[in-house]
């Protein structure tokens, strides 16, 4: 889970469970203008933004949300599959919208009150479009602590500390590889690169 990028997607600046931009290839210049067309049709349309973080089937029927500076959720458009989206958050220099399950949400709101996540409660989280972190260290960074962590689109497991085991997190993980973020804190989760 960017874990930062959940702090960066609160308008305080939910780094990242939550909280990780794409890595951009040089695309030739039809396609860069179109994908610069569908970033800022995303960024001025919260439902499209929210709904590009996960495959359509789980993302048309999600409720979409947007998260406040106190850490509460606004629902912009109700749900009917237990999934809920985030658009991008302007806090962040990249693209990182977000969905999650409930038990995930669980996860992201225990991260935004400070306080302990569930334990052995697995949540999943998608960013097919990827996210940016201030830091795979402290959950609540927001300005980086080195450079920008960039992570492709991935997927995030958390509330699961035995599915930690075997993987490295640190202050520059590999965002090519599975790797943890915020290890070492409750909210320390697995983010798994796809595509």
């Amino acid at each position: 889970m960017t874990s930062s990028r959940l702090m960066l997607l609160s308008a305080a600046g939910f780094a990242a469970l939550a909280l990780a931009g794409c890595n951009k290839a040089e695309a030739p210049a039809e396609e860069a203008d179109t994908t610069e067309a569908t970033a800022t049709a995303d960024a001025s349309d919260p439902i499209a933004s929210a709904e590009s973080a996960a495959p359509e089937a789980v993302a048309k029927a999600a409720a979409i949300v947007t998260m406040g500076a106190d850490g509460k959720m606004t629902e912009l458009r109700p749900g009917t599959n237990g999934w809920s989206c985030m658009p991008d958050s302007p806090t962040t220099p990249g693209p990182d919208p977000m969905c999650m399950d409930a038990n995930a949400m669980e996860f992201i709101m225990a991260w935004a009150s400070h306080s302990a996540p569930p334990s052995d409660k697995p949540g999943i989280m998608y960013m097919l479009k990827g996210g940016t972190d201030a830091s795979n260290l402290d959950p609540y960074a927001t300005e980086p602590d080195g450079a920008w962590i960039e992570t492709g689109p991935h997927m995030m497991l958390v509330g699961s500390t035995a599915a930690l085991a075997g993987y490295k997190g640190g202050a520059n993980p590999d965002t090519k590889a599975p790797y943890i973020m915020w290890e070492g804190t409750p909210y320390a989760h697995l983010m798994i690169p796809v595509g």
